[in-house]
């Protein structure tokens, strides 16, 4: 699987994508719903500790449950009456979804492997022949942390030019470069 700093660079772009406007940019609730659907389908993990089993990508790891949480959002966010509520429900299932086409393109190295990326059509688990990235390790000893350090800069190296890109379109789309909105020479 890969690191959350992955899961939540893909959240972020899909918030970048998602804004229409300077406001919606930096609203924090918007970019912790998109940064949090991008998170929250590794909640799983903690399944472990109410019985020993690994429960890690099953169902939260499918389109469907993606589907299933944009739709939830949709009526929640109507209801609080938010601004836009289902352009923001559907980012919620790009970032949810963004999630499992990460942990497709990964090496994974914890049975079962793939993801169950096609529930409630299927429960078979799917992996992609191509893999992007490295495993995250789930222990603590040195070994562990330098891989992991390794992976998640990796990570980064593939995915923040993605965002850069994402944040470059949205800037223009806004009207301004953003190199020039942060200049103090910019008229």
């Amino acid at each position: 699987m890969p690191s959350p700093i992955a899961h939540g660079l893909v959240g972020l772009t899909v918030h970048v994508l998602a804004s229409r406007d300077r406001e919606e940019l930096r609203d924090p609730w918007r970019i912790g719903v998109t940064v949090g659907a991008a998170l929250v389908p590794d909640v799983d993990l903690l399944f472990r500790f109410v019985d020993g089993a690994n429960h890690h990508n099953n169902e939260t790891h499918s389109i469907g449950f993606a589907m299933l949480a944009a739709v939830t959002a949709a009526v929640a966010f109507r209801l609080v009456r938010w601004r836009r509520p289902v352009v923001l429900a559907l980012a919620l299932g790009l970032a949810w979804a963004g999630h499992v086409l990460l942990d497709l393109l990964n090496l994974d190295t914890h049975p079962p492997i793939g993801v169950m990326a096609l529930w409630p059509i299927s429960d078979g688990y799917f992996k992609s022949p191509v893999l992007l990235f490295l495993d995250i390790g789930r222990t603590l000893d040195w070994t562990a942390v330098r891989h992991n350090t390794v992976s998640a800069a990796w990570e980064c190296v593939v995915l923040v030019p993605v965002l850069l890109v994402a944040w470059r379109y949205r800037m223009r789309q806004l009207g301004r470069s953003q190199w020039r909105e942060g200049s103090r020479a910019s008229p």
